[in-house]
């Protein structure tokens, strides 16, 4: 089974590429829903300790937790040892299952793939792109996004065209959906043929 890292910064339309790719018949991983989930379980009583106040009714409250480490590259460090491990052993089970079930590609859809080393464990990049135009427009019309946040999220994040130089595929979502599930037809054509390169 090969395994294509999908990333992309944010407002690209990754998660719409995702989504088209299941659409498609991958198996697709979600490390953002995943982050959901352990904050919603087993990472909480961690969090609290390293993090006191950012969690309450029992679950991580993520504009506390990100108000609070924002900016912080050693407070964002203590928070991913935190979380990373709990992410590893879902992030395992699901390349298990997506085998067992037969699946010749799984996708892994990971923001911070360069960022975090994750280029290292898959086969193969996909990388989500548009216009600095489109994405700035995106991303501003979310509830809880202000100019200033954006630039915060966008200077942990490695430069689009950076990535895209890293990439073996680019999406460009720029034109809406059916380009994007032509690209995704064409990339599983390939990817089929290329070599296993994780390490």
């Amino acid at each position: 089974m090969l395994i294509l890292g999908l990333t992309g910064s944010i407002g690209m339309g990754k998660s719409t590429t995702a989504k088209l790719f299941e659409e498609a018949g991958v198996p697709v991983y979600d490390a953002d829903a995943t982050v959901h989930k352990v904050y919603e379980g087993e990472a909480v009583p961690a969090v609290e300790a390293a993090f006191p106040g950012t969690t309450a009714d029992g679950k991580v409250d993520r504009a506390k937790l990100s108000a609070r480490v924002l900016g912080d590259s050693a407070a964002i460090s203590r928070l991913e040892s935190i979380v990373h491990p709990m992410l590893r052993s879902y992030h395992q089970k699901f390349l298990a299952d997506a085998e067992r079930s037969g699946a010749a590609v799984a996708v892994v859809d990971v923001p911070l793939l360069f960022e975090t080393g994750g280029e290292k464990r898959v086969d193969a990049i996909v990388v989500v792109t548009t216009s600095p135009e489109i994405q700035r427009e995106r991303i501003l019309k979310r509830d809880d996004m202000t100019a200033e946040k954006l630039d915060a999220i966008l200077a942990r994040q490695m430069p689009d065209a950076e990535k895209r130089k890293r990439a073996d595929f680019i999406v460009d979502t720029s034109l809406g959906l059916d380009p994007v599930r032509a690209r995704i037809r064409d990339i599983l054509e390939q990817v089929v043929k290329m070599p296993r390169r994780r390490i």
